[in-house]
């Protein structure tokens, strides 16, 4: 059985891409789900899959990311990983669903789980937003806060791979891709189509899709008027051959399979050999 992908929400489980891409499991919040039922579902989860690997956006309620953490705890399981993602919400889902192809390839839970902070560096996420006025996850100068109070006004956000903003309408345009990469596109209160005629032609993407819009949108971009965009390398082929180009090493503290500078289970970093070891 491929590793289990699972998720805080239902609406980070995007549509399939193809047959063989997997859904992911839902991780229900307390107030949705009680302790013993949580715990219990996650029990079923590891016996059927051998390992879960659980993302989760930053934005995650802390009553929700406890229990999250209890419920491994109560397991005393080092089969579960739970990743605390940075992305906007509909940056996550792209990221859960890419994770989800590459679950059924032959890689190991390890590498799937560390995979997630590689496959993030290519994952174009921002919005179209009418105010920044309370927006407090992307840098934001005094200039352009009283920018944002002008009827009118609207503002190309990136947060991820770096953030910048750009006032629509000036001329700039926000740092784009430099690969191949599909749009997708998921419309909040804003009948705005600069992210389709404007943004999408100058990232020369291959192909736009639209989707619904994460409930947790509005909040963390701080307001419901916008239309959220991500960026993302769409090919199977193309993600497994990034991640298999990767050096794998060994946790030294858990032992799974790793690639980068932290295992994606215990979040321990990769200690680096001792200085004229490197040939054992």
């Amino acid at each position: 059985m491929p590793t289990a992908i699972a998720v805080t929400s239902a609406d980070l489980v995007l549509p399939p891409t193809d047959h063989q891409t997997p859904t992911a499991a839902l991780l229900p919040s307390p107030d949705a789900q009680p302790l013993d039922a949580a715990i219990a579902d996650m029990q079923v989860l590891v016996e059927q899959h051998g390992y879960v690997v659980a993302l989760y956006p930053a934005s995650l309620p802390a009553r929700h990311e406890h229990r999250l953490h209890t419920v491994r705890s109560v397991l005393e399981s080092d089969r579960i990983a739970l990743l605390r993602l940075d992305l906007p919400p509909l940056g996550v889902a792209v990221l859960v669903r890419q994770l989800r192809q590459l679950s059924v390839c032959d890689f190991s839970a390890g590498v799937i789980a560390s995979a997630a902070r590689l496959l993030s560096h290519y994952v174009y996420a921002g919005a179209l937003l009418n105010t920044v006025a309370r927006l407090d996850r992307v840098p934001v100068s005094l200039r352009t806060h009283a920018k944002s109070w002008v009827p009118g006004s609207q503002f190309g956000v990136l947060a991820n791979p770096a953030p910048q903003l750009v006032k629509v309408g000036t001329g700039e345009q926000l740092a784009g891709p430099e690969f191949g990469t599909h749009l997708m596109v998921a419309r909040g209160q804003s009948a705005s189509e600069w992210v389709t005629e404007s943004l999408a032609p100058a990232w020369r993407v291959q192909g736009v899709v639209e989707g619904a819009l994460p409930g947790e949108s509005p909040r963390w971009w701080g307001t419901a008027k916008l239309v959220e965009f991500a960026a993302f390398l769409p090919d199977i082929s193309v993600l497994y051959q990034l991640v298999a180009s990767v050096r794998r090493e060994m946790c030294s503290w858990c032992g799974m399979d790793l690639i980068g500078d932290r295992c994606g289970f215990c979040a321990a970093p990769l200690v680096p050999p001792e200085p004229g070891r490197g040939a054992a």
